[in-house]
């Protein structure tokens, strides 16, 4: 057998030795960087866990200060966990005792709340559910629910979640309102049916003193002297003035009573037949500015709104040339109409009065102090407004503001 040569045995060593070198080396540097990274993970676990205490806690705030109640529980109804509102509504506290929701239940409320709980894990959450539940100290309340239920990672439902509001109040606050709603409704149809009543029981005498004192005038005319004649005449305008109050006191309480009929009603043909229609002396002039607009609304009450107006414009006007100037201003929500007379105007004190019932600033035995308080109320109808502006001795500027909303307003 031959023996190997030394020289080659050396060179193969030499190698080995070079090849076990560089592996070292390879793993020092490996090492190093699995240090180094190793270190690097180590910070970022820790700022992780920093961050997720950080998240966590704040959650906790969240879920501790959440106005609302939150309640957590298992398929069973078994309560796992309730925020500080829930143990503040409910009384309880599961860190202290064991709850089943079925416990907190109303009795008549139990079936629909086991099929709303059907409803909720078949559908996975509701949003309107109304139900009165038993709390520990103060009596039994109605709660408004948000619902919904928890899966795990395999899709199956292992509990329900639900934000629970507390709505006794509001419900107690509704019910007082629609009952007073009602009994607004009903003594406004008995104050509406006692004016006519009422009217009628005064407007049957009045008609009967007119009579008489215009007989008793007529028999003894040659008997009578002038101061009886003119006391005679004073009664008989009394009278006539009561019989105005007394209609406008009916047109007043009836003007929202009656059924509203709307359609599209132009303003030029309301106007026109106002005009046509009620007196208008030879030095009265009443202008159209320019067109006025079709809107939609109750034919009668746009009728009453410009009527009492243009009205009162004519019967006080106090000029030899009366001037009464209607236009209108399209705005982008609503219509506003400027009725502007050259009358005796109106006291700035009276500005704001003269739109309530029975306050009025003329003497004239026409004068009930009823039509502006009707316009305001019109208006009121329309949820629009109406404003007067003035300087006494130089006339009045009515400004009437009518929206032009979905079920009013047809530009």
């Amino acid at each position: 057998m031959n023996k190997p040569d030394p020289e080659i045995l050396e060179r193969a060593l030499q190698r080995e030795r070079a090849a076990r070198k560089q592996a070292e080396s390879i793993l020092e540097d490996k090492s190093r960087e699995l240090y180094d990274l190793t270190q690097e993970l180590r910070s970022a676990n820790h700022k992780l866990e920093g961050l997720f205490d950080e998240k966590k806690n704040e959650l906790q705030g969240v879920f501790d200060n959440l106005v609302d109640a939150y309640v957590l529980m298992d398929v069973q109804g078994n309560i796992l966990n309730m925020n500080t509102s829930a143990v503040k509504l409910f009384g309880y506290d599961v860190a202290e005792e064991e709850i089943n929701v079925v416990s907190l239940i109303y009795k008549d409320d139990y079936e629909y709340a086991m099929s709303s709980f059907q409803q909720l894990i078949t559908q996975g959450s509701f949003s309107d559910y109304k139900a009165r539940v038993y709390t520990k100290h103060k009596g039994v309340r109605t709660v408004h629910i948000n619902a919904s239920i928890i899966k795990n990672s395999d899709g199956r439902v292992i509990g329900a979640q639900g934000i629970v509001r507390d709505i006794t109040v509001q419900l107690e606050q509704e019910n007082q309102k629609e009952q007073l709603l009602h009994n607004l409704e009903v003594s406004n149809k008995e104050l509406n049916d006692f004016a006519h009543v009422v009217s009628h029981d005064l407007k049957s005498p009045l008609r009967g003193m007119n009579a008489l004192i215009n007989w008793l005038k007529e028999d003894y005319k040659d008997i009578l002297d002038k101061s009886a004649q003119k006391s005679f005449d004073s009664l008989l305008q009394k009278i006539e003035k009561m019989d105005n109050l007394i209609e406008g006191i009916l047109a007043y309480s009836s003007i929202d009573k009656q059924a509203i009929k709307e359609k599209d009603i132009d303003l030029n043909e309301v106007v026109a037949n106002i005009i046509s229609m009620i007196y208008v002396p030879d030095h009265f002039t009443v202008t159209i500015k320019n067109k006025l607009p079709t809107i939609k609304g109750d034919q009668y009450r746009l009728q009453q709104l410009f009527q009492n107006i243009i009205s009162n414009a004519i019967k006080y006007n106090d000029k030899e040339q009366g001037i009464l100037d209607i236009s209108c201003v399209d705005n982008e929500d609503h219509w506003e109409f400027i009725l502007a007379d050259n009358g005796p105007g109106i006291p700035d004190e009276y500005h704001a009065k003269i739109f309530e019932v029975f306050q009025t600033i003329s003497t004239s035995k026409e004068s009930t102090g009823v039509g502006l308080s009707i316009v305001k109320k019109i208006v009121d109808l329309y949820d629009g407004s109406v404003n007067v502006t003035s300087e006494e001795g130089k006339g009045a500027t009515f400004y009437l503001i009518l929206k032009k909303t979905k079920n009013h307003i047809n530009s």
